[in-house]
Protein backbone atom coordinates (compact mmCIF):
# COMPACT_ATOMS: atom_id res chain seq x y z
CA UNK A 1 0.00 0.00 0.00
CA UNK A 2 2.66 2.41 0.40
CA UNK A 3 3.45 2.31 -3.40
CA UNK A 4 0.49 4.36 -3.29
CA UNK A 5 1.26 7.37 -1.08
CA UNK A 6 2.85 9.09 -4.12
CA UNK A 7 -0.41 9.28 -6.09
CA UNK A 8 -2.78 9.95 -2.24
CA UNK A 9 0.02 13.35 -2.20
CA UNK A 10 -0.91 14.50 -5.76
CA UNK A 11 -4.70 13.87 -4.66
CA UNK A 12 -4.47 16.88 -2.96
CA UNK A 13 -3.92 19.36 -6.23
CA UNK A 14 -7.35 18.21 -6.72
CA UNK A 15 -8.80 17.70 -3.43
CA UNK A 16 -11.49 20.55 -3.74
CA UNK A 17 -13.49 18.64 -6.47
CA UNK A 18 -12.53 15.14 -6.19
CA UNK A 19 -14.47 16.27 -1.93
CA UNK A 20 -17.11 17.65 -3.77
CA UNK A 21 -17.45 14.37 -6.08
CA UNK A 22 -17.83 12.49 -2.79
CA UNK A 23 -20.63 14.50 -1.50
CA UNK A 24 -22.49 14.10 -4.57
CA UNK A 25 -22.29 10.02 -4.58
CA UNK A 26 -23.50 10.35 -0.81
CA UNK A 27 -26.41 12.78 -1.87
CA UNK A 28 -27.40 10.30 -4.38
CA UNK A 29 -26.99 6.94 -2.22
CA UNK A 30 -28.93 9.13 0.30
CA UNK A 31 -31.96 10.08 -2.66
CA UNK A 32 -31.82 7.05 -3.53
CA UNK A 33 -32.53 5.45 0.09
CA UNK A 34 -34.89 8.39 0.96
CA UNK A 35 -36.84 7.83 -2.71
CA UNK A 36 -37.57 4.23 -1.59
CA UNK A 37 -38.06 4.62 2.10
CA UNK A 38 -40.78 6.99 1.41
CA UNK A 39 -42.13 5.60 -1.77
CA UNK A 40 -42.55 2.10 0.65
CA UNK A 41 -44.09 3.88 3.73
CA UNK A 42 -46.31 6.44 1.37
CA UNK A 43 -48.16 3.37 -0.33
CA UNK A 44 -48.41 1.42 2.95
CA UNK A 45 -49.86 4.28 4.62
CA UNK A 46 -52.59 4.84 1.77
CA UNK A 47 -53.17 1.20 1.99
CA UNK A 48 -53.71 1.76 5.96
CA UNK A 49 -55.47 5.22 5.56
CA UNK A 50 -58.02 3.69 3.17
CA UNK A 51 -58.76 0.52 5.27
CA UNK A 52 -59.66 2.65 7.99
CA UNK A 53 -61.42 5.47 6.33
CA UNK A 54 -59.06 7.70 7.57
CA UNK A 55 -60.33 10.11 4.53
CA UNK A 56 -58.08 13.00 5.90
CA UNK A 57 -54.57 11.91 4.89
CA UNK A 58 -52.44 14.30 3.08
CA UNK A 59 -51.23 12.91 0.02
CA UNK A 60 -49.87 15.55 -1.42
CA UNK A 61 -47.44 15.95 0.71
CA UNK A 62 -45.70 13.13 0.71
CA UNK A 63 -45.82 13.09 -3.38
CA UNK A 64 -43.82 15.64 -3.21
CA UNK A 65 -41.56 14.37 -1.37
CA UNK A 66 -41.20 11.36 -3.56
CA UNK A 67 -40.88 13.59 -6.32
CA UNK A 68 -38.37 15.55 -5.02
CA UNK A 69 -36.08 12.80 -3.63
CA UNK A 70 -36.58 11.27 -7.52
CA UNK A 71 -35.28 14.17 -9.06
CA UNK A 72 -32.28 14.60 -6.57
CA UNK A 73 -31.12 11.19 -7.43
CA UNK A 74 -30.84 11.88 -11.02
CA UNK A 75 -29.51 14.73 -10.58
CA UNK A 76 -27.19 13.86 -8.05
CA UNK A 77 -25.91 10.69 -10.12
CA UNK A 78 -25.83 12.68 -13.51
CA UNK A 79 -23.86 15.61 -11.52
CA UNK A 80 -21.70 12.93 -9.38
CA UNK A 81 -20.88 11.42 -12.65
CA UNK A 82 -19.44 14.76 -14.20
CA UNK A 83 -17.95 15.98 -11.32
CA UNK A 84 -15.95 12.59 -10.39
CA UNK A 85 -14.51 11.65 -13.87
CA UNK A 86 -13.60 15.37 -14.78
CA UNK A 87 -11.51 15.60 -11.08
CA UNK A 88 -10.37 12.08 -12.80
CA UNK A 89 -9.44 12.93 -15.97
CA UNK A 90 -7.41 16.23 -14.50
CA UNK A 91 -5.66 14.24 -12.06
CA UNK A 92 -4.77 11.65 -14.29
CA UNK A 93 -3.44 14.42 -16.73
CA UNK A 94 -1.66 16.29 -14.43
CA UNK A 95 -0.28 12.29 -13.33
CA UNK A 96 0.51 11.49 -16.67
CA UNK A 97 2.69 14.71 -16.98
CA UNK A 98 4.84 14.17 -14.35
CA UNK A 99 5.69 11.05 -15.07
CA UNK A 100 6.62 12.02 -18.40
CA UNK A 101 8.42 15.31 -16.45
CA UNK A 102 10.40 12.58 -14.76
CA UNK A 103 11.32 10.33 -18.07
CA UNK A 104 12.43 13.50 -19.76
CA UNK A 105 15.35 14.03 -18.11
CA UNK A 106 16.56 10.28 -18.31
CA UNK A 107 19.66 9.30 -20.13
CA UNK A 108 19.48 6.90 -23.03
CA UNK A 109 21.33 4.98 -21.38
CA UNK A 110 18.77 5.12 -18.25
CA UNK A 111 16.03 4.26 -20.81
CA UNK A 112 17.52 1.46 -22.36
CA UNK A 113 16.67 -0.92 -19.33
CA UNK A 114 13.15 -0.44 -20.77
CA UNK A 115 11.26 -2.68 -23.53
CA UNK A 116 10.72 -1.35 -26.60
CA UNK A 117 6.99 0.69 -26.17
CA UNK A 118 6.89 -0.41 -22.63
CA UNK A 119 7.62 2.90 -21.56
CA UNK A 120 4.25 4.10 -23.50
CA UNK A 121 2.18 1.49 -21.53
CA UNK A 122 3.20 2.53 -18.23
CA UNK A 123 2.08 6.59 -19.73
CA UNK A 124 -0.97 5.09 -20.78
CA UNK A 125 -2.26 1.84 -19.67
CA UNK A 126 -0.65 2.11 -15.99
CA UNK A 127 -1.94 5.62 -15.36
CA UNK A 128 -5.32 5.08 -16.31
CA UNK A 129 -5.29 1.70 -13.98
CA UNK A 130 -4.39 4.79 -11.64
CA UNK A 131 -8.57 5.96 -11.77
CA UNK A 132 -9.76 2.98 -10.15
CA UNK A 133 -8.46 4.47 -6.94
CA UNK A 134 -10.74 7.01 -6.36
CA UNK A 135 -13.49 6.00 -8.83
CA UNK A 136 -13.91 2.24 -7.17
CA UNK A 137 -11.69 2.61 -3.98
CA UNK A 138 -12.33 6.19 -2.00
CA UNK A 139 -15.09 7.52 -3.36
CA UNK A 140 -17.43 4.60 -2.54
CA UNK A 141 -15.58 3.71 0.79
CA UNK A 142 -16.23 7.26 2.03
CA UNK A 143 -19.71 7.29 0.42
CA UNK A 144 -20.76 4.43 1.72
CA UNK A 145 -19.44 5.11 5.20
CA UNK A 146 -21.25 8.14 5.56
CA UNK A 147 -24.72 6.68 4.18
CA UNK A 148 -24.52 3.90 6.66
CA UNK A 149 -24.44 6.34 9.89
CA UNK A 150 -26.80 8.53 8.36
CA UNK A 151 -29.36 6.04 7.91
CA UNK A 152 -28.13 4.36 11.42
CA UNK A 153 -29.08 8.06 12.80
CA UNK A 154 -32.14 8.23 10.94
CA UNK A 155 -33.73 5.01 11.56
CA UNK A 156 -32.26 5.07 15.04
CA UNK A 157 -34.77 7.96 15.85
CA UNK A 158 -37.68 5.73 14.69
CA UNK A 159 -36.48 2.44 16.08
CA UNK A 160 -33.72 2.34 18.30
CA UNK A 161 -32.89 -1.61 17.74
CA UNK A 162 -33.43 -1.62 13.99
CA UNK A 163 -31.10 1.37 13.88
CA UNK A 164 -28.18 -0.20 15.70
CA UNK A 165 -29.06 -3.58 13.93
CA UNK A 166 -28.57 -2.51 10.53
CA UNK A 167 -25.94 -0.10 11.21
CA UNK A 168 -23.51 -2.73 12.97
CA UNK A 169 -24.49 -5.09 10.08
CA UNK A 170 -23.46 -2.90 7.07
CA UNK A 171 -20.38 -1.59 9.32
CA UNK A 172 -19.11 -5.08 9.89
CA UNK A 173 -19.56 -5.70 5.69
CA UNK A 174 -17.83 -2.02 5.03
CA UNK A 175 -15.15 -3.72 7.00
CA UNK A 176 -14.58 -7.31 5.92
CA UNK A 177 -15.67 -7.15 1.93
CA UNK A 178 -12.46 -4.88 1.81
CA UNK A 179 -10.08 -7.06 3.15
CA UNK A 180 -11.07 -10.66 1.96
CA UNK A 181 -11.67 -9.55 -2.11
CA UNK A 182 -8.71 -7.19 -1.94
CA UNK A 183 -6.18 -10.42 -0.80
CA UNK A 184 -8.30 -12.78 -2.99
CA UNK A 185 -8.06 -10.43 -5.78
CA UNK A 186 -4.18 -9.02 -5.59
CA UNK A 187 -2.35 -12.32 -6.91
CA UNK A 188 -4.47 -11.87 -10.24
CA UNK A 189 -4.52 -8.35 -10.38
CA UNK A 190 -0.65 -8.19 -10.75
CA UNK A 191 -0.81 -10.72 -12.92
CA UNK A 192 -3.41 -9.40 -15.23
CA UNK A 193 -1.11 -6.08 -15.37
CA UNK A 194 1.79 -7.83 -16.08
CA UNK A 195 -0.01 -9.88 -18.74
CA UNK A 196 -1.38 -6.95 -20.12
CA UNK A 197 2.32 -4.89 -20.52
CA UNK A 198 3.78 -8.34 -22.02
CA UNK A 199 0.93 -8.64 -24.36
CA UNK A 200 1.33 -5.58 -25.48
CA UNK A 201 4.84 -5.57 -26.14
CA UNK A 202 4.63 -8.81 -28.30
CA UNK A 203 1.81 -7.05 -30.30
CA UNK A 204 4.22 -4.02 -31.02
CA UNK A 205 6.95 -6.55 -32.00
CA UNK A 206 4.72 -8.58 -33.93
CA UNK A 207 3.08 -5.46 -36.00
CA UNK A 208 6.42 -3.93 -36.47
CA UNK A 209 8.61 -7.16 -37.47
CA UNK A 210 5.99 -8.75 -39.35
CA UNK A 211 7.55 -8.39 -42.91
CA UNK A 212 10.48 -10.11 -41.67
CA UNK A 213 8.54 -13.08 -39.78
CA UNK A 214 6.32 -14.01 -42.92
CA UNK A 215 10.02 -13.88 -45.24
CA UNK A 216 11.02 -16.44 -42.51
CA UNK A 217 8.33 -18.07 -42.15
CA UNK A 218 7.84 -17.29 -38.57
CA UNK A 219 4.85 -15.18 -38.11
CA UNK A 220 2.60 -18.35 -37.17
CA UNK A 221 4.90 -18.86 -34.40
CA UNK A 222 4.87 -15.70 -32.95
CA UNK A 223 1.45 -15.36 -33.32
CA UNK A 224 0.81 -18.48 -31.08
CA UNK A 225 3.04 -16.63 -28.64
CA UNK A 226 1.10 -13.78 -28.97
CA UNK A 227 -2.01 -16.12 -28.70
CA UNK A 228 -0.59 -17.94 -25.25
CA UNK A 229 0.02 -14.70 -23.42
CA UNK A 230 -3.97 -13.83 -24.72
CA UNK A 231 -5.03 -17.11 -23.47
CA UNK A 232 -3.64 -16.64 -20.16
CA UNK A 233 -5.03 -13.08 -19.97
CA UNK A 234 -8.23 -14.13 -20.99
CA UNK A 235 -8.10 -16.96 -18.07
CA UNK A 236 -7.29 -14.42 -15.22
CA UNK A 237 -9.97 -12.18 -16.44
CA UNK A 238 -12.38 -14.83 -16.13
CA UNK A 239 -11.56 -15.13 -12.18
CA UNK A 240 -11.77 -11.81 -11.92
CA UNK A 241 -14.96 -11.58 -13.02
CA UNK A 242 -15.71 -15.09 -10.90
CA UNK A 243 -14.72 -13.36 -7.60
CA UNK A 244 -16.86 -9.90 -8.91
CA UNK A 245 -19.52 -11.96 -8.88
CA UNK A 246 -18.98 -13.79 -6.47
CA UNK A 247 -18.86 -10.62 -4.18
CA UNK A 248 -22.02 -9.24 -5.43
CA UNK A 249 -24.05 -12.88 -4.80
CA UNK A 250 -22.44 -12.84 -1.01
CA UNK A 251 -23.94 -9.17 -0.85
CA UNK A 252 -27.24 -10.60 -2.10
CA UNK A 253 -27.07 -12.61 -0.18
CA UNK A 254 -26.62 -10.78 3.24
CA UNK A 255 -29.00 -7.75 2.03
CA UNK A 256 -31.59 -10.83 2.09
CA UNK A 257 -30.90 -12.00 5.56
CA UNK A 258 -30.67 -8.47 6.96
CA UNK A 259 -33.84 -7.69 5.16
CA UNK A 260 -35.65 -11.05 7.10
CA UNK A 261 -33.86 -9.87 10.49
CA UNK A 262 -35.23 -6.83 9.49
CA UNK A 263 -38.55 -7.62 9.19
CA UNK A 264 -38.78 -9.84 11.89
CA UNK A 265 -37.44 -7.26 14.66
CA UNK A 266 -39.66 -4.83 12.73
CA UNK A 267 -42.81 -7.00 13.25
CA UNK A 268 -41.90 -8.08 16.74
CA UNK A 269 -42.55 -4.59 18.08
CA UNK A 270 -45.10 -4.17 20.96
CA UNK A 271 -46.36 -1.09 19.19
CA UNK A 272 -49.99 -1.32 18.36
CA UNK A 273 -50.57 2.05 16.40
CA UNK A 274 -51.83 0.85 13.77
CA UNK A 275 -49.71 3.69 11.58
CA UNK A 276 -46.91 1.53 12.80
CA UNK A 277 -47.56 -0.89 9.85
CA UNK A 278 -46.36 1.45 7.28
CA UNK A 279 -43.33 2.15 8.87
CA UNK A 280 -42.41 -1.60 8.58
CA UNK A 281 -42.64 -1.01 4.85
CA UNK A 282 -40.18 2.19 5.08
CA UNK A 283 -37.60 -0.18 7.28
CA UNK A 284 -37.88 -2.84 4.23
CA UNK A 285 -37.54 -0.69 1.46
CA UNK A 286 -34.25 1.31 3.70
CA UNK A 287 -32.51 -1.56 3.94
CA UNK A 288 -33.10 -2.53 0.35
CA UNK A 289 -32.02 0.74 -0.55
CA UNK A 290 -29.17 1.14 1.75
CA UNK A 291 -27.39 -1.86 0.92
CA UNK A 292 -27.24 -0.01 -2.62
CA UNK A 293 -24.01 2.10 -0.86
CA UNK A 294 -22.25 -1.78 -0.33
CA UNK A 295 -22.50 -2.77 -4.05
CA UNK A 296 -19.83 -0.77 -5.18
CA UNK A 297 -17.77 -2.35 -2.63
CA UNK A 298 -18.06 -5.27 -3.37
CA UNK A 299 -15.73 -5.49 -6.28
CA UNK A 300 -13.57 -2.83 -5.66
CA UNK A 301 -10.83 -3.92 -3.63
CA UNK A 302 -10.27 -7.08 -5.89
CA UNK A 303 -9.45 -4.92 -8.31
CA UNK A 304 -6.75 -2.78 -5.87
CA UNK A 305 -4.08 -5.38 -6.87
CA UNK A 306 -4.21 -4.17 -10.42
CA UNK A 307 -4.13 -0.51 -9.29
CA UNK A 308 -0.75 -1.24 -6.63
CA UNK A 309 1.15 -3.36 -9.24
CA UNK A 310 0.59 -0.03 -11.53
CA UNK A 311 1.68 1.99 -9.12
CA UNK A 312 4.87 -0.26 -8.30
CA UNK A 313 5.73 0.20 -12.52
CA UNK A 314 5.20 3.85 -12.53
CA UNK A 315 7.29 4.71 -8.67
CA UNK A 316 10.44 2.50 -10.54
CA UNK A 317 10.34 4.88 -13.44
CA UNK A 318 9.54 7.78 -11.16
CA UNK A 319 12.71 6.80 -8.61
CA UNK A 320 14.80 6.39 -11.27
CA UNK A 321 17.57 9.66 -10.99
CA UNK A 322 18.90 10.84 -14.19
CA UNK A 323 22.40 10.17 -14.66
CA UNK A 324 23.49 13.49 -16.88
CA UNK A 325 22.43 16.70 -15.19
CA UNK A 326 23.15 19.91 -17.03
CA UNK A 327 22.88 23.64 -15.66
CA UNK A 328 20.59 25.45 -15.78
CA UNK A 329 22.81 28.37 -17.14
CA UNK A 330 26.58 28.45 -18.65
CA UNK A 331 28.79 29.70 -21.19
CA UNK A 332 27.58 31.79 -24.47
CA UNK A 333 27.17 29.44 -27.51
CA UNK A 334 30.93 29.94 -29.23
CA UNK A 335 31.41 30.51 -32.80
CA UNK A 336 34.48 27.63 -32.77
CA UNK A 337 34.64 24.39 -31.70
CA UNK A 338 37.89 22.77 -29.41
CA UNK A 339 37.58 19.33 -27.81
CA UNK A 340 39.81 17.69 -25.31
CA UNK A 341 39.66 14.51 -23.98
CA UNK A 342 41.94 13.61 -20.92
CA UNK A 343 42.35 10.21 -19.80
CA UNK A 344 38.51 9.27 -19.59
CA UNK A 345 37.35 5.99 -18.42
CA UNK A 346 33.51 4.56 -19.39
CA UNK A 347 31.71 1.54 -18.23
CA UNK A 348 28.09 0.50 -19.24
CA UNK A 349 26.05 -0.67 -16.22
CA UNK A 350 26.57 -4.30 -15.64
CA UNK A 351 29.87 -4.51 -17.39
CA UNK A 352 33.02 -5.08 -15.92
CA UNK A 353 35.63 -4.35 -18.79
CA UNK A 354 35.89 -0.22 -19.68
CA UNK A 355 34.12 0.55 -23.18
CA UNK A 356 35.96 3.76 -23.10
CA UNK A 357 39.75 3.02 -21.59
CA UNK A 358 41.91 5.86 -20.37
CA UNK A 359 40.72 7.82 -23.78
CA UNK A 360 42.71 11.14 -24.53
CA UNK A 361 42.09 13.14 -27.36
CA UNK A 362 42.82 16.68 -28.70
CA UNK A 363 40.96 18.38 -31.17
CA UNK A 364 41.95 21.98 -32.54
CA UNK A 365 39.33 24.23 -33.83
CA UNK A 366 38.32 23.38 -37.44
CA UNK A 367 40.03 20.29 -37.60
CA UNK A 368 38.46 17.59 -39.41
CA UNK A 369 38.86 13.76 -37.50
CA UNK A 370 38.38 10.52 -38.93
CA UNK A 371 37.53 7.86 -36.23
CA UNK A 372 38.27 3.79 -37.70
CA UNK A 373 37.96 1.05 -35.82
CA UNK A 374 36.95 -2.42 -35.42
CA UNK A 375 32.70 -2.85 -34.38
CA UNK A 376 32.87 -2.68 -30.49
CA UNK A 377 35.87 -0.56 -30.33
CA UNK A 378 34.46 2.56 -28.58
CA UNK A 379 33.57 5.10 -31.50
CA UNK A 380 30.04 5.31 -30.73
CA UNK A 381 30.43 5.11 -27.20
CA UNK A 382 32.93 8.45 -27.48
CA UNK A 383 30.01 9.79 -30.13
CA UNK A 384 27.93 9.51 -26.87
CA UNK A 385 29.87 11.19 -24.33
CA UNK A 386 31.00 13.80 -26.25
CA UNK A 387 27.16 14.75 -26.72
CA UNK A 388 27.01 14.03 -22.99
CA UNK A 389 24.44 11.15 -23.84
CA UNK A 390 25.96 9.49 -20.92
CA UNK A 391 29.19 11.19 -18.64
CA UNK A 392 32.36 9.35 -18.16
CA UNK A 393 33.24 7.49 -14.57
CA UNK A 394 36.88 8.73 -14.50
CA UNK A 395 38.40 11.91 -16.79
CA UNK A 396 37.37 14.89 -18.09
CA UNK A 397 36.13 16.30 -21.47
CA UNK A 398 36.40 20.08 -22.25
CA UNK A 399 35.02 22.52 -24.92
CA UNK A 400 36.76 25.49 -25.57
CA UNK A 401 38.94 24.62 -22.48
CA UNK A 402 35.51 24.37 -20.59
CA UNK A 403 34.51 21.56 -18.72
CA UNK A 404 31.33 19.79 -20.82
CA UNK A 405 28.94 19.78 -17.55
CA UNK A 406 29.52 23.84 -17.16
CA UNK A 407 27.50 23.94 -20.48
CA UNK A 408 23.76 24.20 -20.49
CA UNK A 409 21.61 21.75 -22.78
CA UNK A 410 20.44 24.05 -24.62
CA UNK A 411 23.48 25.87 -25.61
CA UNK A 412 25.62 22.57 -26.21
CA UNK A 413 23.12 20.77 -28.88
CA UNK A 414 22.71 24.30 -30.79
CA UNK A 415 26.65 24.09 -31.14
CA UNK A 416 26.33 20.30 -31.98
CA UNK A 417 25.31 18.70 -35.43
CA UNK A 418 24.87 14.80 -34.81
CA UNK A 419 24.32 12.31 -37.51
CA UNK A 420 23.72 8.97 -35.39
CA UNK A 421 24.13 5.31 -36.02
CA UNK A 422 20.64 4.73 -36.67
CA UNK A 423 18.43 7.54 -37.89
CA UNK A 424 14.98 8.25 -36.63
CA UNK A 425 12.65 8.83 -39.01
CA UNK A 426 9.36 10.06 -37.97
CA UNK A 427 5.92 9.08 -39.14
CA UNK A 428 5.15 12.52 -40.62
CA UNK A 429 5.66 14.73 -44.30
CA UNK A 430 9.57 14.58 -45.69
CA UNK A 431 8.96 18.47 -44.62
CA UNK A 432 8.28 17.70 -40.86
CA UNK A 433 10.79 15.41 -40.74
CA UNK A 434 13.74 18.17 -42.10
CA UNK A 435 12.12 21.07 -40.32
CA UNK A 436 13.12 19.28 -36.95
CA UNK A 437 16.84 20.44 -37.17
CA UNK A 438 15.63 24.14 -38.76
CA UNK A 439 12.24 25.08 -37.76
CA UNK A 440 12.48 28.21 -39.47
CA UNK A 441 13.71 26.85 -43.10
CA UNK A 442 11.50 27.36 -45.99
CA UNK A 443 10.70 24.89 -48.34
CA UNK A 444 13.13 26.78 -51.07
CA UNK A 445 16.36 25.74 -48.36
CA UNK A 446 14.46 21.86 -47.91
CA UNK A 447 14.48 21.27 -51.36
CA UNK A 448 17.92 22.48 -51.81
CA UNK A 449 19.46 20.14 -49.10
CA UNK A 450 17.31 16.95 -50.17
CA UNK A 451 18.57 17.48 -53.62
CA UNK A 452 22.26 18.04 -52.47
CA UNK A 453 22.26 14.69 -50.68
CA UNK A 454 20.94 12.96 -53.67
CA UNK A 455 17.13 12.50 -53.08
CA UNK A 456 15.60 14.19 -55.81
CA UNK A 457 13.09 11.31 -56.28
CA UNK A 458 11.50 12.35 -52.78
CA UNK A 459 10.01 15.34 -54.40
CA UNK A 460 8.64 13.64 -57.02
CA UNK A 461 4.81 13.48 -56.58
CA UNK A 462 3.92 15.00 -53.34
CA UNK A 463 7.37 16.71 -53.11
CA UNK A 464 7.70 18.00 -49.44
CA UNK A 465 4.44 16.73 -47.96
CA UNK A 466 5.41 13.31 -49.10
CA UNK A 467 4.24 10.94 -46.19
CA UNK A 468 7.33 8.95 -45.06
CA UNK A 469 5.59 6.44 -43.24
CA UNK A 470 6.28 4.23 -39.54
CA UNK A 471 10.03 4.62 -38.72
CA UNK A 472 10.79 5.55 -42.70
CA UNK A 473 8.85 2.47 -44.28
CA UNK A 474 9.07 3.64 -47.70
CA UNK A 475 12.29 4.75 -47.90
CA UNK A 476 15.45 2.56 -47.69
CA UNK A 477 18.49 2.34 -44.93
CA UNK A 478 20.60 4.34 -47.22
CA UNK A 479 17.59 6.58 -47.99
CA UNK A 480 17.13 7.18 -44.12
CA UNK A 481 20.83 7.75 -43.69
CA UNK A 482 20.67 10.69 -46.16
CA UNK A 483 17.91 12.31 -44.63
CA UNK A 484 19.87 12.43 -41.46
CA UNK A 485 22.40 14.23 -43.67
CA UNK A 486 19.99 16.58 -44.90
CA UNK A 487 19.31 17.86 -41.33
CA UNK A 488 22.65 17.99 -40.28
CA UNK A 489 23.14 20.45 -43.35
CA UNK A 490 20.03 22.43 -42.17
CA UNK A 491 21.50 22.56 -38.32
CA UNK A 492 25.06 23.66 -39.80
CA UNK A 493 26.83 24.63 -36.44
CA UNK A 494 30.69 24.71 -35.17
CA UNK A 495 31.09 21.24 -34.05
CA UNK A 496 29.89 18.08 -36.63
CA UNK A 497 29.77 14.65 -35.05
CA UNK A 498 28.79 12.01 -37.76
CA UNK A 499 28.39 8.12 -36.69
CA UNK A 500 28.78 6.42 -39.97
CA UNK A 501 27.10 8.72 -42.42
CA UNK A 502 28.06 6.38 -45.24
CA UNK A 503 26.63 3.22 -43.93
CA UNK A 504 24.47 1.67 -46.82
CA UNK A 505 25.46 4.00 -49.81
CA UNK A 506 26.82 2.47 -52.80
CA UNK A 507 30.54 3.76 -53.26
CA UNK A 508 30.03 6.39 -55.60
CA UNK A 509 26.63 8.28 -53.38
CA UNK A 510 29.28 7.76 -50.52
CA UNK A 511 32.34 9.53 -52.05
CA UNK A 512 29.89 12.50 -53.38
CA UNK A 513 28.39 12.35 -49.64
CA UNK A 514 31.50 12.57 -47.54
CA UNK A 515 32.82 15.07 -50.14
CA UNK A 516 29.45 17.22 -49.68
CA UNK A 517 30.15 16.93 -46.09
CA UNK A 518 33.82 17.59 -45.79
CA UNK A 519 32.96 20.82 -47.96
CA UNK A 520 29.67 22.16 -45.94
CA UNK A 521 31.76 21.78 -42.68
CA UNK A 522 35.11 23.84 -43.74
CA UNK A 523 35.86 25.81 -40.99
CA UNK A 524 34.22 23.96 -38.23
CA UNK A 525 35.08 21.06 -36.12
CA UNK A 526 34.39 17.23 -37.90
CA UNK A 527 34.65 13.96 -36.06
CA UNK A 528 33.25 11.21 -38.40
CA UNK A 529 33.25 7.68 -37.53
CA UNK A 530 33.45 5.54 -41.06
CA UNK A 531 34.67 2.18 -42.21
CA UNK A 532 34.77 3.92 -45.66
CA UNK A 533 38.89 4.46 -46.54
CA UNK A 534 38.59 6.38 -49.72
CA UNK A 535 38.87 10.01 -49.14
CA UNK A 536 40.61 9.99 -45.79
CA UNK A 537 43.42 11.39 -47.52
CA UNK A 538 41.83 14.73 -47.30
CA UNK A 539 40.62 14.55 -43.56
CA UNK A 540 43.78 16.57 -41.04
CA UNK A 541 44.59 13.66 -38.35
CA UNK A 542 42.97 9.75 -38.33
CA UNK A 543 42.68 8.18 -35.05
CA UNK A 544 42.24 4.45 -35.18
CA UNK A 545 40.38 3.11 -31.91
CA UNK A 546 40.66 -0.37 -30.06
CA UNK A 547 39.63 -1.55 -26.94
CA UNK A 548 38.07 1.50 -25.52
CA UNK A 549 41.66 3.40 -26.71
CA UNK A 550 43.30 5.66 -29.27
CA UNK A 551 46.40 3.58 -30.75
CA UNK A 552 47.27 5.21 -33.75
CA UNK A 553 47.04 8.76 -35.14
CA UNK A 554 47.91 11.41 -37.67
CA UNK A 555 47.80 11.95 -41.15
CA UNK A 556 47.24 9.17 -43.81
CA UNK A 557 50.73 9.57 -44.87
CA UNK A 558 51.70 9.31 -41.65
CA UNK A 559 49.84 6.57 -40.87
CA UNK A 560 50.57 4.98 -44.39
CA UNK A 561 54.30 5.21 -43.55
CA UNK A 562 54.33 4.32 -39.38
CA UNK A 563 52.78 0.75 -41.36
CA UNK A 564 50.65 -0.32 -38.41
CA UNK A 565 47.40 -1.06 -38.24
CA UNK A 566 45.71 1.71 -40.56
CA UNK A 567 48.02 0.89 -42.88
CA UNK A 568 46.64 -3.00 -42.89
CA UNK A 569 42.81 -1.09 -43.74
CA UNK A 570 44.44 0.54 -46.10
CA UNK A 571 46.46 -1.60 -47.99
CA UNK A 572 43.85 -3.87 -49.39
CA UNK A 573 42.00 -1.27 -51.08
CA UNK A 574 45.41 0.12 -53.06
Amino acid sequence: MRNLLPYLKLYRLHSGQLAFGVLLIINTFLANIGLLSLSGWFLASTAIAGATGLYNFNYMLTAAGVRAAAITRTVGRWAERVVSHDATFRMLQHLRLYVFSRILPLSPGALAIFRKAELLNHLVADVNTLDHLYLHVISPMAGALVTILAVTAGIYLLNPLLGLTLGAIMLVILMLFPPIFYFAGKPVGQTLTDLRADYRQQLNAWLSGNAELMLYGAAERYRDQLNAIEHQWQMHQRYQNGLDSGAKSLLLLLNGITLALIMWLSTGSESRDESYGALIALFTFATLAAFEALKPIAGAFQHLGQVIASATRLNFIIRQSPEVVFPTAGPDPAASIALSAFRVRFYYSRQIAPVIDNLSLTVAAGEHIALLGHTGSGKSTLMQLLTRACDPQEGHITINDVPIKEWSENTLRAMTTVVPQRVHIFNVTLRDNLKIAAQEANDEQLCAVVRQVGLEKLLMGDGLNSWLGEGGRTLSNGEQRRIGIARALLHASPLWLLDEPTEGLDAVTAKQILHLLTTRSQGNTLIIITHQLQGLEHFDRICIMDRGTIIEQGSHQDLVALRGRYYHYYRPVI
